[in-house]
């Protein structure tokens, strides 16, 4: 049960996934999730190191698409706009039709797509149970929806309980 919610990797941001890997790992498509993974919530600025990162993901010839659970599509047209990405809204990850949508406006398949985002119950768990390649990021921002906030004190038991009942598969993705 705790494999649906074990990440690949683990990074402390998205700018500080390194695209190399990435590329040796046979990546060719990344689902990115909005919301505290590229920008802060309900927040519509890209950072310079973001958007630094997804030039480098360009220069590797990986393609990469925001797929977000927020319902505004305007919001997370802008920010895909500006990023020159395609983009799913009202995803409603962890459901697999999100992440088939963006395979498909991808192009790739389960083999050589990652999904990443900062939470363990959508996004994690959501790529996971297509077998996708799974990055979790620190959430760039405290600031969130109420019902995340809520979710956020699940995750730290969930974590708890990876850490402590399952020790035979720990969890400790790899750090960048």
């Amino acid at each position: 049960m705790f494999d649906y919610f074990r990440p690949t990797l683990q990074a402390p941001s998205l700018d500080r996934i390194v695209v190399e890997q990435l590329v040796r790992d046979g990546i060719k498509g990344l689902i990115i999730d909005l919301d505290n993974t590229m920008t802060p919530w309900n927040d519509l600025e890209v950072g310079p190191k973001v958007r630094e990162w997804f030039i480098k993901v360009k220069a590797a010839g990986i393609a990469a698409c925001v797929v977000s659970n927020n319902k505004k599509r305007q919001r997370v047209a802008v920010v895909a706009e500006r990023l020159g990405i395609p983009f799913v809204f009202g995803a409603t990850k962890p459901r697999r039709r999100a992440f088939r949508a963006g395979m498909e406006l991808l192009g790739t398949g389960q083999e050589d797509t990652a999904v990443i985002g900062d939470q363990l119950f959508t996004d994690i768990l959501g790529g996971n149970r297509l077998g996708l390649y799974t990055i979790l990021v620190t959430p760039i921002n405290d600031r969130e929806f109420i019902g995340t906030r809520i979710m956020r004190r699940m995750e730290k038991v969930l974590v708890w309980l990876m850490k402590h009942c399952a020790p035979a598969k720990p969890f400790s993705p790899k750090i960048h």
